[in-house]
């Protein structure tokens, strides 16, 4: 219990100003919003949308780049320095890192959704010079690092994921416009791979250490289990790449998706000793989110598998990219954000001669309690509208999708309200 009190103790010490986590925080639940306003314009190209522009891939950026970069960045800066024991980023960079990657993200998703190149590359080059700065922060961060070497290990194998993600940004975006690029096919798998899984899927899992024991009052995992699962993932990742250049192609993916599902299955195992351990047994529906997640993240796998082998599945390639997006990273971090809002707000709110208020007395059950249902029934209703190849399902779930993600604004909105009146 004593490792729950020193991240505590650690974050306290290391806190960012108030508005820079919660401006990323917020830009995100804005961002969920758009995306799926967008996936409602493009619900009809949806189901048979398989390459080029439109809302499909526009709505699908706003969710990666929006909801779960947005969310990445923000969380890295603040927790990342808790791991690391160094000292947090300068605030003044990520304010301006904010400035340009936020509009960056707009423009390039109006850019896909317009089918508006010139825009889109605009957006590119914003999004991508500011991933680059926040990379360079968090390697410098990373650099002195004294402590945590599990978690510290799972965000320099996302830097280097990072690193691939914007090159392989950089040549599809290059195909769009016309130039001269290596073309397209392999830059699209590259990216499909390490954007997902090197780059939000290492996050995700090295935050994880900090975050659930955090969360469920309980110990930290050993750091021979979190270097474990990061060894395995790296050697998924590293099979995985040498498959998209083609060698032994089908042989390659099948050991990384193996080497892959051991990774998983090390921190599954790790999280559900934690979660059995943890002096907190009831964390709501925030952790049914998170365990929604999980589910996700073990289920994309077999369908990978089933993408590889070349399974008779109708619409397969629409299942594999709903469950990772949507049920894994969308859920999880979703599920994360609920905890994490309101208790950076909690911390922020005391101070001298001040009582720190509740993260429940900050938080608006009703508007959570809404975003489940529909963020569930959404999902669901997109499986059914693939399962059924009906557009107008499709459209119902996006709707519901939209409704959740606006009471998820209402929630963050509430945040910030009673965090200025306990400050007052």
């Amino acid at each position: 219990m004593s490792r729950a009190g020193v991240f505590l103790g650690d974050a306290r010490s290391r806190l960012l100003p108030a508005s820079i986590p919660l401006r990323y925080f917020g830009a995100a639940a804005v961002f969920h919003l758009l995306a799926w306003l967008a996936l409602a314009a493009g619900a009809g190209q949806w189901l048979d949308f398989s390459a080029g522009l439109g809302w499909p891939l526009a709505s699908l950026h706003l969710l990666t780049l929006g909801v779960l970069g947005m969310t990445a960045l923000g969380a890295g800066a603040q927790l990342l320095p808790v791991a690391s024991r160094q000292g947090a980023p300068d605030h003044r960079l990520l304010a301006a890192i904010w400035w340009l990657y936020t509009p960056g993200v707009a423009g390039l998703a109006l850019g896909m959704g317009l089918a508006r190149p010139a825009v889109l590359a605009g957006g590119a080059v914003a999004v991508t010079a500011g991933l680059a700065l926040w990379a360079a922060l968090t390697a410098k961060n990373l650099r002195g690092a004294r402590g945590m070497r599990g978690v510290v290990a799972h965000g320099w194998v996302a830097l280097v994921s990072l690193g691939a993600v914007i090159a392989s940004a950089l040549a599809l975006a290059a195909t769009w416009l016309g130039l001269p690029g290596p073309g397209r096919e392999t830059p699209l798998v590259l990216h499909l791979v390490f954007a997902p899984f090197g780059f939000m899927g290492m996050l995700a899992l090295g935050l994880s250490y900090i975050l659930v024991p955090m969360f469920a009052l309980a110990d930290v995992p050993s750091e021979r289990t979190q270097l474990a699962s990061c060894a395995l993932a790296v050697a998924a990742l590293s099979l995985g790449a040498l498959a998209i250049f083609g060698l032994a192609t089908t042989a390659l993916r099948c050991a990384a998706l193996l080497a892959g599902a051991a990774a998983v299955a090390l921190h599954l195992r790790a999280m559900f000793r934690v979660l059995r351990g943890g002096m907190r047994r009831e964390l709501g529906r925030s952790f049914v989110l998170v365990k929604v997640g999980w589910t996700g993240l073990g289920t994309s796998l077999v369908l990978a598998l089933g993408l590889v082998l070349e399974w008779p599945v109708p619409r397969l390639a629409t299942w594999f990219g709903l469950c990772l997006i949507g049920v894994w990273l969308l859920s999880f971090l979703l599920g994360m954000l609920q905890r994490i809002l309101p208790f950076l707000a909690a911390m922020h709110a005391a101070g001298a001669g001040r009582r720190s208020p509740t993260p429940s007395a900050l938080t608006h059950e009703t508007a959570l309690r809404i975003h489940f249902a529909c963020h569930v029934a959404a999902l669901a209703g997109l499986g059914l509208a693939a399962a059924f190849d009906s557009h107008l399902l499709a459209v119902l779930s996006a709707a519901t999708g939209a409704t959740g993600a606006a009471a998820f604004l209402v929630f963050y909105a509430t945040v910030l309200h009673r965090l200025q009146r306990a400050r007052a």
